[in-house]
This record gives structure tokens, C-alpha cells and sequence, in this order.
């Protein structure tokens, strides 16, 4: 990589790293990234999902606090992110790279709608369904089965699907839902990347220039969570989402 490459990808993993900790759907910022400097869009994701773990890790380490006292809900859906997470990685690899290249722009773009209409769309929900069991019980099991095989896939926007099915069916404070979200997105990319790494091509430094961006930036993610206006990173994150959509149709 030029140094022009790895300056914008080292500030763009920043940045999706913070943005994982806080609301989700960082990948929306180093994909797209990867995209404009040529990577192919199987590549990218590969390298992407590998690069953005130690991010999420270390984001989960920073909500250490709000983590303390959900070990059994954590153990429970965390069999449900892994399964996910290793369906949704062979499906990537099994299926013909066309087929991926095709689906990016709607996945984006579902994505971006998702960040969007989340408030809403779970302020809604929570007036017809209301809370349901500490754990959530089958409904969450299986919504954090369906997200992961997503995020598996893809992954963009992930952190949303998971805060809606949680803000629906978990009565619990949004800060420990957030961080339990961060610890299934890691599992869920966890996983992915190790299949990536078993049998597939990475570009390596890619995912080291991310991994260092995103730690630095998960961990800071962290830390500013409570004071970041969520409005702003949506708007940051559907401008950057249309932006991929063009890149990739290019």
C-alpha cells in the first residue's frame, strides 16, 4: 500500500472502530475505503471483517462495567453469534463472487435504511410487543441466530439489528444491552474471521493497518459513547453507505 492508502484506511478504521462501539455499523466506513483504492469486494470484506475484530475486542473491554452480571444471557446467545457467524462466513465463500458483488448495494443500502429507521422502528415495536423474559427466550435466540448469519455475510449494520431485537424483547438498561451487542458482534466477526483466515485469500496489510485503527478507535468508542449525538454518526454513516453503493456499481 502507498503511504495516501494507509493514512485513509488507518483514519477510516478509526473511525468505523469508534463507530462499532457506539451504534454499529463501522463497516460501512472501512469497506467502502478498501473499495476506492481497488480492492476487489470478496477481498475487502475478507480483510475487513479479519482487521475490525481486535476493535470490537477492544471495545468489549471498554464496557467491561456494563458487562458485569450478564455471563448466563452472554453464554446463551453467544451459541446463537457463533453458529451464526460460521454459517453466514460460508455462505460468502460458496457462493459465486457474482453473487456477492450483486447483493453489496442492497445490503448497503438496507443497512443505511436500518440505521435510519432503527429509533422508530423499535420505539414501535415496544409498544405492541413489550418486554419479554430477562434473556429474551426463543425470539431473541433466533434473532441473534438470523443477525449473525447477516453479519457473518456482511456484517454492516449488524449492531443495529441486534439493539432493536434487544431494545424489543430485554428489559435492561440501553448501555448493558450496547455492550452486550458488542460482545455478539465480536463473537460473530470472531468466528467469520477465523474461516476467512483457514481457506481463503487475506490481505494482510490491510488487516493490520485496520486491527491497529480499530483498537485505538473501539477503545475511544468506548469511552465517548454517552455523549455522541447518535443522529450525527447516522447521517456520517448513510452518506458513506451511498457513497459504497456507487463505488461498488462502478
Amino acid at each position: 500500500m502507498q503511504a495516501l492508502e494507509t493514512a485513509a484506511i488507518a483514519a477510516a478504521a478509526v473511525a468505523a472502530g469508534g463507530i462499532n462501539a457506539v451504534v454499529g455499523s463501522g463497516t460501512l466506513i472501512t469497506f467502502p475505503t478498501l473499495l476506492a483504492f481497488g480492492w476487489p469486494p470478496v477481498l475487502a470484506n475478507v480483510s475487513n471483517t479479519i482487521g475490525l475484530v481486535p476493535g470490537v475486542l477492544g471495545a468489549a473491554y471498554g464496557y467491561r462495567r456494563e458487562l458485569r452480571g450478564q455471563r448466563p444471557r452472554l453464554l446463551r446467545l453467544g451459541g446463537a453469534a457463533l453458529i451464526g457467524g460460521l454459517a453466514g462466513a460460508l455462505l460468502l465463500l460458496t457462493l459465486p463472487g457474482g453473487t456477492f458483488k450483486a447483493a453489496v448495494p442492497v445490503l448497503i443500502l438496507l443497512a443505511c435504511a436500518l440505521v435510519l429507521l432503527q429509533p422508530r422502528l423499535t420505539g414501535w415495536l415496544q409498544q405492541r410487543s413489550g418486554y419479554g423474559s430477562k434473556d429474551g427466550g426463543v425470539p431473541v435466540w433466533a434473532g441473534v441466530l438470523g443477525t449473525a448469519v447477516y453479519g457473518g455475510y456482511f456484517g454492516a449494520a449488524q449492531g443495529f439489528l441486534l439493539m432493536a431485537l434487544f431494545g424489543t424483547f430485554l428489559p435492561d438498561d440501553p448501555r448493558r444491552l450496547n455492550a452486550a451487542k458488542t460482545v455478539l458482534a465480536a463473537l460473530v466477526n470472531g468466528v467469520a474471521a477465523a474461516v476467512f483466515i483457514a481457506v481463503t485469500d487475506v490481505d494482510w496489510a490491510a488487516v493490520g493497518v485496520i486491527a491497529l485503527g480499530s483498537t485505538i478507535g473501539g477503545l475511544l468508542g468506548a469511552r465517548v459513547s454517552r455523549r455522541l449525538p447518535p443522529h450525527v454518526l447516522r447521517g456520517v454513516i448513510v452518506a458513506v453507505g451511498v457513497t459504497a453503493c456507487v463505488a461498488v456499481a462502478i
